[in-house]
């Protein structure tokens, strides 16, 4: 393998020969902030995902560092995530008991698998499969989860019980406990919550008027979460309120996370692959989309398929160093860009930051409230729910409109897993419907040109003895009988038709089903003593009909251009062409 192909499978060796003293200032930066807020971050998504939260910690240093090896992006800081933590104890849960050894077990093969799939698929170069699952879907999934996440963190928020992994679930559990509120509990969790919201929103602008640096005022507010912990922690601890009812971390072992396998039992494996699939695909899709983003921004590029090995070795790392699933996240990957990261070995130094804290800092988290994590995690969910996408999509598209409400509706009363299922299987068979039934128009020329177009939409020129319709689709088994069907229409309302010119501008491939369709039309035209032709056929369409010898049974010719099927056959039917207007023009099916 020579070093391009090299440099191809680890990026590291292309962006490591100009790494220099101002790009590790730069780097060393971004990770101190992103550290600052992976802390409280981490330790919280573990909890979320039903772990102990030294977990969250393990999940983000050796699978931070392996992404810096094998990723392509520059900026994405990987690591747990809502979604992903979400998914993963819904997984889990079904097999074993929130805290207990099998259910940790359980997560460490389920990060196992999810590298192994990963993996797999950038090894086979099949990053595609991931364009199945639409940005509008996804927009509905996440928003969603988004609701549910916040809804589960409600009860550490009040200090009460409540269980379910859905919305109705969850509203109908806290409703039930609400008389069990633990009032210290609620009041350091609402205030916790109103602070990070604040922070958010109010910080930065007002450190700015004050004078305060941009990029310290930045540092400042991205440290707010920190700054309620550590608030928060001395409270509990100086007034022992953990003796009152208010739950707390509690021990957090310290040191370095110890070497683990996944288990590599069948049936394990069994109850686990099809939830390890899910994670898959929604922390690519969703790793990728923030890493486009924030690649776009410095005109760079990221390589889709690497970036398939770079989660799956991630992922494995986790798996091995006692973690769960990870991915690039949205909220501290926009954090590691907008602190200046200039490579990934800015993960790298956030991985050391983290190490330190599980060496140093664990102790002193022993009377952090679990409250405050859990506002540290509604807030950051709360930023993803975007519902201007069901009016966005409404207006746009009835049928996107209904993959999102679907997706929505299904993650909300059936759960993640589910709603993510029936988000991708909406997805295809939308995509299935739309290129089943193709736009197609029966076109004319735009008189004084060489253009044609819709005669539903324009004044053009035609003649009764030539049907020039174009379809605006590839070809393929699904769609087939709608193109025989629309043509066969066509014609049996045209007395004097001769010729009927298919325009192929749009089509880029045809299948057998396709093939066999156009010989059947073909065969039925001509017994009805009308000439089939093509016209504007792409290279590789045409070399598809000549290898399977259609064109030595084609009635007509295969013309260039539209405009030179027009005027061929006009002038072989020696009629005048004449100006149709669109209020003349006969009823179709399409517009």
């Amino acid at each position: 393998m020579n070093p391009s192909q090299l440099a191809k499978y680890l990026p590291i060796l292309d962006w490591g020969r100009a790494y220099n003293r101002g790009t590790l200032t730069n780097d060393l930066v971004a990770a101190v902030i992103v550290t600052i807020m992976l802390i409280p971050q981490s330790l919280a998504y573990a909890l979320l995902a039903g772990l102990p939260p030294e977990m969250g910690l393990y999940a983000s240093m050796l699978p931070v560092v392996l992404y810096a090896v094998f990723g392509t992006s520059r900026a994405l800081a990987v690591g747990p995530v809502a979604v992903v933590s979400l998914l993963t104890v819904a997984a889990v849960s079904k097999i074993a008991v929130p805290g207990t050894s099998e259910y940790i077990v359980a997560a460490i093969t389920l990060a196992f698998l999810s590298g192994l799939i990963l993996l797999a698929l950038g090894l086979l170069r099949l990053g595609f499969l991931a364009n199945f699952l639409s940005h509008p879907v996804i927009a509905g999934f996440i928003t969603a989860s988004g609701l549910i996440i916040a809804a589960s963190q409600l009860k550490h928020i009040l200090g009460i019980e409540a269980y379910g992994h859905t919305l109705p679930d969850l509203i109908g559990s806290l409703a039930h406990n609400l008389s069990h509120i633990n009032w210290l509990t609620a009041v350091i969790g609402v205030t916790a919550t109103g602070f990070l919201f604040w922070v958010r929103k109010g910080l930065l602008p007002l450190l700015l008027e004050f004078g305060v640096s941009q990029r310290l005022a930045g540092i400042v507010a991205k440290a707010g979460p920190v700054a309620a912990i550590v608030a928060t922690t001395l409270i509990v601890w100086g007034f022992d309120l953990a003796a009152s009812g208010v739950k707390v971390v509690g021990d957090v072992p310290k040191g370095l996370p110890l070497l683990t396998l996944p288990s590599f039992s069948m049936d394990m494996w069994s109850s686990l692959i099809a939830s390890a699939v899910l994670i898959s695909i929604i922390s690519f899709v969703e790793s990728v989309s923030v890493a486009q983003t924030l690649a776009a921004k410095k005109r760079q590029r990221i390589d889709p398929d690497q970036e398939l090995i770079g989660l799956g070795a991630a992922n494995l790392g986790a798996s091995f160093t006692g973690g769960f699933p990870v991915t690039g996240g949205f909220s501290r990957s926009i954090v590691n860009y907008d602190a200046g990261a200039d490579t990934p070995a800015a993960g790298g130094y956030t991985a050391i930051g983290l190490l330190a804290a599980s060496l140093f800092l664990t102790p002193l988290i022993f009377h952090l409230p679990k409250a405050t994590l859990a506002a540290t995690i509604i807030v950051a969910v709360l930023s993803l729910v975007d519902f201007t996408i069901v009016k966005k999509s409404w207006r746009h598209s009835k049928a996107d409109f209904a993959a999102v409400a679907a997706t929505m509706g299904v993650t909300l009363v059936l759960g993640v897993e589910l709603g993510v299922t029936a988000g991708v299987a909406i997805s295809i068979l939308i995509h299935l419907y739309k290129t089943s039934r193709p736009h197609m128009a029966i076109v004319g020329q735009i008189s004084g040109t060489e253009h044609y177009r819709n005669v539903l939409r324009h004044d053009v020129i035609t003649t009764p003895e030539v049907l020039s319709i174009r379809v605006d689709e590839s070809l393929y088994f699904a769609n087939t009988r709608f193109l025989e069907d629309r043509i066969y229409d066509e014609v049996a309302q045209r007395p004097e038709l001769k010729h009927v010119v298919l325009m192929c501008s749009a089509v880029n491939t045809m299948d057998m089903s396709a093939l066999e369709s156009l010989e059947t039309i073909n065969e039925r035209l001509e017994a009805s003593k009308v000439t089939f032709h093509f016209s504007e056929v792409k290279g590789p369409v045409i070399d598809q009909l000549k290898k399977t010898g259609f064109l030595d049974h084609l009635t007509g010719q295969v013309f260039m251009s539209q405009h030179l099927a027009q005027t061929t056959l006009c002038a072989e039917n020696k009629r005048e062409i004449v100006l149709l207007p669109k209020s003349k023009q006969t009823r179709f099916f399409t517009v």
